[in-house]
Order: C-alpha cells, then structure tokens, then sequence
C-alpha cells in the first residue's frame, strides 16, 4: 500500500549551515543535503544573485522545525 504521509517543506534545525532551507529542501524531496547546497552554491554563482533572493524569501517564509 502507498504511504499517504503528508510532507511539509519546513526549514531543519539539526542539519543547518546557515538557515536549513537546503536542509529542508533536502528532506522534502529525499535527496542528499550535499547535493541541494551544492546545487544551491551554483544557482547562486549563475543566477546573479537571483538565487540570493530566492533563499532569502524561503528563509522568510518556510517555519522552522
């Protein structure tokens, strides 16, 4: 039978570097924390800082567990 668990995208605070939003992020879709903040780190790099605004609007708007 499936498993009708419903996830929430929370930010972490037992896995943090700066806020747990990768961490969060991570979670929700079950992949390795490392990949996420990498794929972060280059996001940000390419995205001109739009990936900046992005992570500080999740900070902002994702509740903390």
């Amino acid at each position: 039978m499936n498993d009708l668990r419903m996830k929430n995208l929370v930010r972490r605070r037992d896995d943090r570097m700066v806020a747990g939003v990768c961490s969060g992020v991570a979670d929700y879709l079950g992949v390795d924390v490392t990949l996420v903040r990498v794929l972060a780190v280059v996001a940000l790099v390419f995205s001109f800082g739009a990936a900046l605004v992005a992570y500080v609007a999740a900070w902002i708007l994702m509740p903390e567990v």
